[in-house]
């Protein structure tokens, strides 16, 4: 029932998405000593939502059994300053995006909680 409400797919959307830019964070900050890294990270959440629908499967064995969830891939950061060992991590940046992501996440729980009180709120009423 949920997963046919709008707002319950975005926030679950979001936090999929803070969830996959939490790995990248982590593994940029795993690797800030690695020679020759380049930082990575996954375009902001508004690119996914302004993006045209493609295709998306709707139900389990649709379009060859691939599910309809989001993938967010991480790519290089472009123009990234880069140590003389050729790595392009700075953990002040990390540490920044980590705290972003902590704010999504928390976005994304605000948004569920707020459709779930609208939902018993209506339910109660009838």
């Amino acid at each position: 029932m949920f997963e046919n409400l709008d707002v319950f797919r975005l926030s679950h959307a979001l936090a999929r998405h803070a969830g996959a830019r939490q790995a990248v964070v982590a593994q940029n900050i795993a690797n800030a000593d690695t020679p020759g890294y380049r930082a990575r990270d996954i375009a902001p959440f508004s690119a996914f939502l302004e993006a045209p629908p493609g295709m998306r499967a709707t139900r389990p064995g649709h379009l060859f059994g691939q599910g309809g969830a989001q993938t967010f891939e991480a790519r290089e950061e472009r123009g990234a300053a880069r140590d003389p060992n050729g790595n392009s991590v700075t953990l002040e940046t990390e540490m920044l995006r980590a705290v972003d992501v902590q704010r999504q996440h928390g976005r994304a729980l605000a948004i569920y909680r707020s459709g779930l009180t609208v939902l018993r709120t209506a339910m109660s009423r009838s």
